[in-house]
């Protein structure tokens, strides 16, 4: 019994052993992550505040880089290049009053809220004014990638400033700046291309093209997306480092800056909630259509979809078929598109389907099959129509020789000769003819009358036609050999 007791009791101590080692281990890795992660102890408050006031202020040197930045990234988006639009972020200085807004909200100073947003205001103004100019004098051929790039934001772009703006800040806190990462951010965000792709929308709608403000609201609304998550990002990392609020003398001062400063956050806070929603909502509904699309219709050998066109705003996707679309399979689509659960963002949409009205794939195939053994079909009756002309002409060739060897034979000249001759003598002559006309006077008594018969240039006058054409009755009666002959002209 003794012995039971020991054991257990044994038993009971390395249970315990392991529970402390267990608790030992998992305080020691909790001790690493939170070293690991906490950046609070490395955070330097009056140094941070500093630095985000000292690139608020905009005019001087500033003010040239911006326009300089401006330039270049126009330049870079005329000509789609992406390194030159790199470029352009790094050297922008419009980061520094959207991190001057977030900070103002964060420790409910006013003044440096004041002076961020009328240095924003000078920037956006200042950089629409330069873009505007450029592409007014250098207007795109043709609309490039990177500026339609900049013209429809969605989640991505509302994460990537989120995200990037919390990367700034974090290394804006830490002591001894991280410059690679504020660089990083700067290419990042992007927030210079949006106002240069907004200043080309307006040269452009100026010009006449009512789709460059399109254009130009779209980018707007990308660099407000920017702007907006960038201060929230800064907001949030101010808040969560305890970063001291501002002191105001007069209590009542402080707490009506503090209650506009709520006011004012809020009122920002729900368009960029209200953007955030909207767009992950239309990346989901994107991303379902066009599942839909490959697995429900592309893959049924039955359909031959020539395009599809998804339109989120009214709800619908347009699909135009190459052959006609039974009701039965309609009713199929519907019915994955309602019940299927990877299709539950898009499961209100309507399908707009177009296909054949009167012939389906199988009929248009037999008709081209048909179609095409017509043609082969003529293209044999050609050949041999054309084998019977090259024959014909070979009999004609032959029969002419023979004529022309008898004419010579008989101590004449040939026709061809006689024409060719005339030709030359005379090139006003279009056409000639000869023949023997049959002739009787009394009805008994037949003659043979040689007739030459002579088409001459329109141009001629009729004094110069009758000198030509005696001149060439004597030239051919004498080369014919004959003792008389009519000449025939013929108008």
């Amino acid at each position: 019994m003794e012995e039971m007791n020991e054991k257990e009791q044994a038993v009971e101590q390395s249970k315990q052993e392991v529970k402390e080692g267990a608790k030992g281990l998992w305080e020691s890795v909790k001790k690493y992550l939170v070293e690991l992660l906490d950046f609070r102890e490395d955070t330097d408050h009056e140094a941070t505040i500093d630095a985000i006031k000292n690139d608020i202020p905009f005019k001087g040197a500033t003010a040239w880089i911006l326009i300089f930045a401006v330039f270049v990234a126009s330049i870079g988006l005329n000509a789609n290049s992406t390194a030159v639009v790199i470029g352009a972020m790094l050297i922008s200085p419009l980061m520094g009053p959207i991190l001057g807004i977030g900070m103002a909200f964060a420790i409910n100073d006013i003044e440096t809220f004041k002076k961020s947003g009328v240095s924003l205001i000078t920037m956006i103004v200042l950089s629409l004014l330069a873009s505007f100019v450029f592409f007014y004098f250098f207007p795109l051929s043709e609309d490039t990638s990177e500026l339609l790039g900049r013209t429809k934001p969605d989640v991505r772009d509302v994460l990537i400033a989120f995200f990037g703006g919390l990367a700034l800040m974090v290394a804006r806190t830490k002591k001894g700046t991280i410059a690679s990462v504020i660089f990083g951010v700067a290419i990042a965000t992007a927030l210079m291309p949006p106002l240069c792709t907004a200043g080309y929308g307006l040269a452009k709608g100026f010009s006449g093209n009512i789709i460059g403000f399109q254009y130009a609201l779209g980018a707007m609304y990308l660099f407000t997306i920017n702007t907006i998550f960038i201060a929230l990002a800064t907001f949030l990392v101010l808040k969560l480092l305890s970063f001291p609020m501002h002191k105001y003398a007069n209590t009542a001062k402080r707490k009506r800056y503090a209650t506009i400063a709520t006011i004012l956050g809020i009122a920002v806070m729900i368009p960029a909630v209200y953007t955030f929603i909207t767009t992950l909502n239309e990346s989901r509904m994107s991303s379902q259509l066009k599942r839909f699309v490959t697995t429900e219709i592309k893959s049924n050998k039955d359909l031959q979809l020539i395009e599809n066109e998804p339109l989120i705003g009214k709800k619908t996707l347009k699909l135009n078929f190459f052959n006609e679309v039974p009701e039965s399979t309609v009713n199929a689509l519907y019915n994955q598109l309602r019940n299927n659960a990877q299709y539950k963002y898009i499961s209100d949409f309507k399908l707009d389907i177009k296909g054949s009205d009167t012939k389906s794939f199988d009929l248009i195939t037999t008709a081209y099959k048909e179609k095409r053994q017509e043609l082969q079909e003529s293209k044999n009756v050609i050949a041999g129509l054309q084998k019977e002309i090259e024959g014909l002409k070979a009999t004609i060739t032959t029969l002419n020789q023979r004529i022309e060897q008898d004419a010579s034979n008989g101590n004449k000249v040939a026709f061809s000769t006689i024409a060719k001759d005339a030709k030359i003598r005379y090139s006003d002559i279009k056409e000639i003819g000869f023949a023997n006309l049959l002739s009787s006077k009394d009805f008994i008594k037949i003659d043979t009358i040689p007739v030459a018969t002579v088409t001459w240039d329109k141009k001629l006058k009729d004094s110069v036609v009758v000198k030509k054409q005696r001149e060439l009755r004597n030239w051919m009666q004498k080369e014919l050999k004959l003792d008389t002959l009519y000449i025939q002209r013929l108008k």
